[in-house]
């Protein structure tokens, strides 16, 4: 069944396309300030974490600076530190914002599928295609786990860290609970769904490494590159 998600000002249901689609972007305002009701403008932090996260992917986290985002931004670096104490309270906003989306667009997909290959197919398809849409914050995202697999960070930052991991740990195992459906349903013949999961997901979060956009690249050749990872994971499984 499609997510029953409806558009603002239009009464149709989603398909499962477009819902899985819808649930890959971001949901918070996108631009520095936004409209009240009144009139009256309130601050938001997304164009920040929308630049860092560009300029984290770019330059890695060594590299990047708080300089480099607001340069980029347009702003003081005043304005960042309202919101940031230093570039790593940054980086890590921006690896939890990329955490979030996966996990809202991975929720929809769950929804759809007749059975537990179908579930997982979509669910991976829609975590392929969220990452297609948000390449710098999953970019960002993979670097935040080489950061915590090297220990290179202070014992406050690893804190933050771990609690940043645990919720990859709780985002793989929705992974793991549709697998272990698959296999009580026989759609899935696979033995071992820890090892399996595990390879599927660093499969498709390896597109944080080789994907860029490409010029003139459409929503379409997103959704094919999505599909096709998708459907090469579960073939494995059989």
């Amino acid at each position: 069944m499609a997510n029953a998600r409806l558009e603002a000002g239009d009464k149709r249901e989603l398909s499962e396309a477009e819902a899985l689609v819808e649930a890959g972007r971001p949901r918070r305002p996108t631009r520095a300030r936004r409209n009240k009701a009144d009139g009256e403008t309130v601050d938001n932090n997304i164009d920040i974490l929308d630049v860092a996260a560009q300029c984290f992917m770019e330059m890695g986290f060594q590299g990047a600076s708080i300089d480099d985002v607001a340069r980029r931004l347009g702003a003081t670096k005043g304005r960042i530190y309202h919101y940031y104490r230093s570039k790593t309270d940054l980086f890590f906003d921006v690896h939890r914002e990329g955490m979030r989306r996966l996990n809202e667009a991975v929720h929809a997909a769950m929804q759809t599928g007749s059975t537990g290959r179908a579930t997982l197919n979509a669910m991976l398809e829609a975590h392929a295609l969220t990452m297609l849409q948000n390449i710098a914050y999953l970019a960002v995202v993979v670097q935040g786990v080489h950061m915590h697999r090297l220990g290179a960070t202070t014992l406050a930052q690893r804190q933050v860290l771990d609690e940043i991991m645990a919720i990859r740990g709780d985002f793989e195992r929705l992974f793991i609970d549709v697998f272990h459906r698959g296999q009580e349903d026989g759609s899935i013949r696979a033995e071992n769904a820890s090892i399996a999961v595990k390879g599927m997901l660093g499969a498709v979060n390896w597109t944080a490494i080789w994907y860029r956009p490409r010029a003139g690249e459409t929503l379409e050749h997103k959704q094919e590159i999505a599909r096709e990872l998708a459907k090469r994971q579960v073939e494995g499984i059989v």
